[in-house]
C-alpha cells in the first residue's frame, strides 16, 4: 500500500511538473484569417448568407469576427478571422462538420469571385500594448515585410516601438505570420476612441515620444534600419462588422 501512494505521488508530482508545457502548448493565440470578395451585385445576398453561416456554424475556437477593408489594394473585401485558437484545435478543426461546408458552398461560395486568400498569424504579446476587453469597431493593420533573413532584426525593431505606442496612448496588437507565404508582421492599432485618433493633435507626435525614450536623432536611425532590414510596408484600414459576425 506505501508503495502505491508513493507512486501515486510520483505521478502527480511529474504531472504537477509538466503542466506548464501543456498550457504554453495550448495556448490560444492563433488566429487563421481568410479574405473573401463578392460579386459586385451580390452584395446584399453575401452578407446575408455570410451572417446566418457565422452565427450558426462558428462558435467557441471557431468563432468568426468579420471585417470590411476599406482602403488599401483590397477595400471592397471581407476580412475574416476565425480565434483565437490553438495550433492543437487547429488540428482537429477539418471541416467543423458536412452541413457546415455545404451551406459554405452552397449559400455563400456562389456569391464570391475567384479572388480569396487565407493566411495564419500568432499573436505576439512582448510586442503588443493591448489590453483585453477594449472596445472598438475601427482598427488600422499596418503589413511589415522583411527581407530574407532580416525577420528578427524586424521583430527587434517593433520591439522598439512598444515603449513608444505605450507613451503615445495607442492600442496596438502584433501578429508574426506562420506557414503563409511571404513572411510578415501585421502591426493592428486599435481605435478605442474612433478614427478621431488619427486627427493631428490628438495624440503628441510619435517622434515625440519615440525621440523622448531613446534619444534625440534615434527616430531617424529607426527609419533608417526600416529602409535597410524591410522588403516593403503598406497598410490599410478596416471596419468590423458585428452584424456579419458570431454572435
Amino acid at each position: 500500500m506505501k508503495n502505491y501512494l508513493k507512486l501515486n505521488w510520483k505521478i502527480i508530482y511529474l504531472l504537477l511538473m509538466l503542466t506548464p508545457f501543456l498550457v504554453v502548448s495550448q495556448a490560444k493565440n492563433v488566429l487563421s484569417v481568410s479574405r473573401v470578395f463578392p460579386k459586385m451585385d451580390k452584395v446584399l445576398e453575401f452578407e446575408k448568407a455570410l451572417a446566418n453561416h457565422a452565427q450558426k456554424y462558428h462558435t467557441d475556437d471557431q468563432k468568426w469576427t468579420v471585417y470590411q477593408v476599406q482602403s488599401g489594394p483590397d477595400a471592397g473585401g471581407y476580412h475574416i478571422v476565425e480565434g483565437p485558437k490553438s495550433w492543437q484545435s487547429e488540428d482537429t478543426r477539418g471541416d467543423i462538420n458536412v452541413a457546415h461546408t455545404n451551406d459554405w458552398h452552397k449559400s455563400i461560395a456562389i456569391y464570391l469571385t475567384e479572388r480569396y486568400s487565407n493566411s495564419y498569424f500568432v499573436y505576439q504579446d512582448s510586442l503588443s500594448t493591448s489590453l483585453k476587453g477594449e472596445k472598438y469597431d475601427k482598427i488600422q493593420v499596418t503589413r511589415v515585410f522583411p527581407k530574407i533573413g532580416c525577420g528578427n532584426k524586424v521583430y527587434k525593431i517593433i520591439k522598439n516601438l512598444k515603449a513608444a505606442w505605450e507613451a503615445n496612448g495607442q492600442s496596438i496588437s502584433v501578429y508574426e505570420s506562420s506557414g503563409s507565404g511571404k513572411g510578415q508582421f501585421a502591426i493592428v492599432r486599435r481605435f478605442t476612441k474612433g478614427l478621431k485618433e488619427k486627427e493631428e493633435g490628438f495624440n503628441k507626435p510619435f517622434k515625440v515620444d519615440f525621440e523622448k525614450i531613446y534619444g534625440a536623432g534615434s527616430y531617424d536611425i529607426h527609419m533608417d534600419n526600416i529602409r535597410e532590414y524591410t522588403d516593403d510596408v503598406w497598410s490599410e484600414l478596416l471596419f468590423q462588422r458585428a452584424d456579419l459576425s458570431s454572435k
